[in-house]
């Protein structure tokens, strides 16, 4: 991924493009360049900002799902950022919800894909086999529907986190953090303009979570990629860049009617 990350106070980020600000937030085991071909697609038209988020740089007793969506407000004001997409995959995505609970007046809109905040089933609440390689190799590659997708690169870094005796209490303390801070009563009131895109074959936050998103969220559009995981805009990066295109433009369409 041949792209700088910025320093800038506290924060660390990609900026790439021009245009209309997207903001795309990585999931607990994500990294920047998860987000490598939107970078591609959309950098023509939009400034794409993507925060690295401090996942195993809080203190232990801070690290939850809500410290992050400080963080993330923290740097959109600090960056001055104003009418914002704002996307999310995974645990970024569930951050992303609870930074538009408090600030739905700075959004244009919102995109979720493979987004917890209503369930998720991930790693679980540990590692009983973290030092065998294998065995974090399989449950990495439950992230997609085509295991290949598992990089050797993607299970090596997997593999390091949870062998790290500091980054495993954060994962441990992220992952519990998100299931115990459930949206389902907040997601009525986020009356944004929502795209939901979700793999069908995703095992982690399955369809019918996606379901669920869509009866709760008061303007959701929820689109399906067959022989898709958890993290559509890696493992079907054409269709999902095709549909989150098409979506932008409808949007556009519906606002210049007002």
């Amino acid at each position: 991924m041949n792209y700088t990350v910025k320093k800038d106070g506290n924060f660390e980020y990609i900026e790439e493009g021009e245009g209309h600000p997207l903001i795309l937030l990585h999931g607990l085991f994500g990294t920047l360049s998860n987000f490598e071909d939107m970078i591609d697609f959309f950098g023509n038209k939009y400034k794409i900002i993507i925060p690295l988020m401090p996942l195993y740089n809080l203190p232990i007793i801070n690290t939850n799902v809500k410290r992050l969506a400080e963080f993330v407000e923290d740097f959109i004001e600090y960056k001055q950022i104003k009418n914002i997409s704002l996307l999310g995959n995974s645990l970024g995505g569930h951050v992303a919800l609870i930074y538009a609970a408090k600030n739905k007046n700075n959004l244009k809109n919102l995109i979720l894909t493979g987004s917890s905040g209503l369930y998720e089933n991930a790693f679980g609440g540990s590692f009983p086999r973290r030092e065998d390689y294998n065995f974090i190799k399989k449950k990495t590659e439950v992230t997609f529907y085509d295991p290949e997708m598992a990089s050797k690169e993607m299970v090596d870094e997997v593999f390091e986190i949870v062998n790290n005796k500091g980054k495993l209490l954060r994962v441990l303390s992220l992952a519990k953090s998100a299931i115990r801070h459930n949206m389902k009563n907040e997601l009525p009131n986020l009356d944004i303009p929502v795209c939901l895109i979700w793999g069908k074959n995703d095992v982690v936050t399955p369809p019918e979570v996606a379901e669920e998103f869509k009866e709760l969220l008061p303007q959701a559009d929820l689109y399906w990629i067959d022989k898709c995981g958890h993290a559509p805009m890696m493992e079907r990066p054409q269709e999902f860049n095709i549909i989150l295109r098409d979506w932008f433009l409808k949007q556009e369409e519906i606002e210049s009617v007002k």
